[in-house]
C-alpha cells in the first residue's frame, strides 16, 4: 500500500501538470487590453474563462489570438462581442505566445471589472514514484483517484467563481435599484415642495386681486 510519503509526491507531480494564472482587472472606458502566455509544447491545452462581475451590462469583446505564421497576420482562435462570461478550452497546435484580449472600447463613462483564468496543460505527465510492495494495479488506482480529485476541484472552482460574478451583479442590480428609488423619491419631494410653493402663490394672488378690486 502507498504511503503518505508517495501520496504527497504523487500530488505534487499533478499539480505541476498544469499551470494557471487568475487575476482580476478593471477596464476603463475606451480601453483595449491584452495578456499573453506562452505554450513550450505543440498539443498542450489551453482553458480560458472570463466574467464580468460589474460595470454597465455586464458584458465586454474579448479576442484570443494565436502565433503569427507571418509577421502582422495574427491568427484568430476565439472571438466573441458583448458576453458576459466564457468558458473555454482549446488545442495550442503550435509553439508560441497566445494573447487574450478584452475590449471595453464600446463603453464611453463604465468601468467593468472582469475574473479570467488562463490555464495551460504544457507537461508531460511524470511518472508515479514506485515504492517495494507496491502493484502497479494500486500505482494506477491511486493516480486515478488523485485526477478524479483534481476535476471535482477544478469544478468546484469554477462553480465559485459563477456564484462569485452572480452575487456581484445582484449586488450592482440591487445598488441600481436603491439609487434610482432614491432619485425618484428626490424628485417626488422636490415636486411636491413645488407644488406647495405653486399653490401658497396662487391664494396669495387671488386675496391680493380680490383686495385691489374691492378698494
Amino acid at each position: 500500500m502507498l504511503g503518505f510519503t508517495s501520496f504527497l509526491a504523487l500530488l505534487s507531480l499533478l499539480s505541476t501538470f498544469t499551470s494557471a494564472t487568475a487575476l482580476t482587472y478593471k477596464l476603463v472606458p475606451n480601453e483595449k487590453e491584452c495578456f499573453y502566455t506562452h505554450v513550450s509544447n505543440a498539443g498542450a491545452k489551453i482553458a480560458f474563462y472570463f466574467a464580468v462581475s460589474s460595470g454597465g451590462n455586464f458584458d465586454v469583446d474579448y479576442v484570443v489570438y494565436g502565433p503569427a505564421k507571418e509577421p502582422g497576420k495574427e491568427r484568430i482562435i476565439l472571438e466573441g462581442e458583448k458576453e458576459r462570461q466564457g468558458d473555454f478550452v482549446f488545442t495550442a497546435s503550435e509553439v508560441g505566445e497566445y494573447r487574450f484580449c478584452f475590449d471595453n472600447t464600446v463603453s464611453t463613462f463604465t468601468d467593468k471589472m472582469v475574473d479570467f483564468e488562463i490555464a495551460v496543460e504544457n507537461e508531460a505527465r511524470s511518472q508515479i514514484p514506485q515504492r517495494a510492495g507496491a502493484s502497479p494495479e494500486q500505482l494506477s488506482g491511486v493516480e486515478e483517484t488523485i485526477l478524479k480529485l483534481s476535476g471535482q476541484v477544478s469544478i468546484l472552482t469554477r462553480q465559485q467563481k459563477y456564484f462569485r460574478t452572480r452575487e456581484n451583479r445582484n449586488f450592482s442590480t440591487v445598488r441600481s435599484t436603491e439609487k434610482r428609488i432614491f432619485n425618484f423619491s428626490l424628485m417626488e419631494v422636490i415636486m411636491m415642495v413645488a407644488m406647495a410653493c405653486l399653490q401658497v402663490f396662487i391664494v396669495r394672488q387671488f386675496f391680493t386681486g380680490g383686495r385691489k378690486g374691492y378698494v
